[in-house]
């Protein structure tokens, strides 16, 4: 980690749901970080979680009676180019990496949705909700459907040069199961340093992986890598790595010396308070923990622009660290 980092503090690493309200949308923020590593981190992030997340999907059809995409079947509403487009927005979950075949068997008058799909136990319908197509009165339908486990896209045409066999209809796989991946570099500010920086990363997944479960496959895939590049053990300059327990120790040595004890000066921005609230604070002239712990009710409460809200919750967030504010009698 950064030589900075010991100056700074580590970096919080924290989550909130996304407008979504559940697991498949999360919103991550982490800082402080020194100056480019957020973009360095989010862009590599992004590539990773775009690109290289396993999922599944769609990767063949069978339909009795047809023999290629440009065909029409009779007493179904849709083609089979339609149908083929409908399948693309199936979301499944798959627990084996093998392929499975799954059916369906209707007869019209039908809307036919994807809760109709007879799966395996190892597949499950994410969206059973999704139309396919509508069958007329008298009118049946008899489809066979590949389902894989792969990374990335897959485009039919390759495989139908490969493979091609009459009656087999090869469809463009998008196995990702991210549907969205944002990140933004913000400004992060501790003590007198204003140049670090914010990362925040938007990931949305279609429910087959957790927001959390895709970031944590792609930040462990990214560390195989990076691996490569320092498989020796051997710590380069480590005086210019940040090494915590080395803080912790030179802090205790100047507690001992006969020399005055300095201060201990813990930047405020580490609390993750509000901006609101951070920034009434800091105009104050309370810039750490300790300067915080110091005063009491009644001297934040006339801090310009600190009201009740901001009271209570520096109170909740100094108690999280088993911290307290300065009581009256104390003053």
């Amino acid at each position: 980690m950064h030589i900075i980092q010991e100056e700074i503090g580590l970096p919080v690493f924290g989550s909130q749901k996304g407008s979504k309200g559940d697991d498949s949308h999360k919103i991550f923020a982490i800082s402080p970080l020194p100056p480019g590593f957020a973009l360095t981190l989010g862009n590599a992030l992004r590539r990773v979680l775009l690109s290289s997340l396993p999922g599944a999907a769609v990767s063949s059809i069978r339909l009795q009676g047809v023999q290629h995409e440009y065909s029409t079947i009779k007493g179904v509403t849709e083609s089979v180019v339609d149908i083929m487009l409908n399948l693309k927005e199936l979301k499944l979950r798959k627990h084996n990496k093998d392929s499975e075949t799954i059916t369906l068997d209707v007869k019209g008058p039908k809307e036919v949705t994807a809760k109709d799909l007879k799966v395996t136990s190892d597949i499950e319908v994410l969206n059973p909700d999704l139309v396919l197509f509508t069958v007329e009165k008298g009118g049946s339908v008899s489809m066979q459907l590949n389902v894989e486990k792969g990374v990335g896209f897959d485009p039919a045409a390759e495989r139908n040069k490969k493979h091609h066999e009459p009656g087999l209809i090869y469809i463009d796989a998008v196995y990702s199961p991210v549907q969205k991946v944002r990140f933004e570099v913000e400004a992060s500010r501790v003590g007198q340093r204003t140049n670090l920086e914010k990362l925040v990363v938007e990931v949305m997944t279609n429910g087959s992986l957790t927001a959390d479960e895709a970031m944590q496959f792609a930040s462990q895939l990214l560390q195989s890598y990076f691996k490569y590049f320092g498989s020796d053990q051997k710590t380069v300059e480590p005086e210019f790595m940040a090494d915590f327990s080395r803080v912790s120790a030179a802090q205790m040595e100047e507690v001992g010396s006969v020399a005055p004890i300095k201060e201990s000066y813990t930047p405020i921005e580490i609390l993750n308070l509000s901006p609101r609230t951070l920034n009434a604070l800091i105009n104050a002239g309370v810039g750490s923990i300790e300067q915080l712990t110091k005063c009491t009710e009644s001297i934040l409460s006339n801090f310009r622009g600190f009201g009740a809200k901001a009271l209570d919750e520096v109170k909740e967030t100094l108690a999280t660290r088993s911290l307290t504010l300065s009581s009256e009698s104390e003053e």
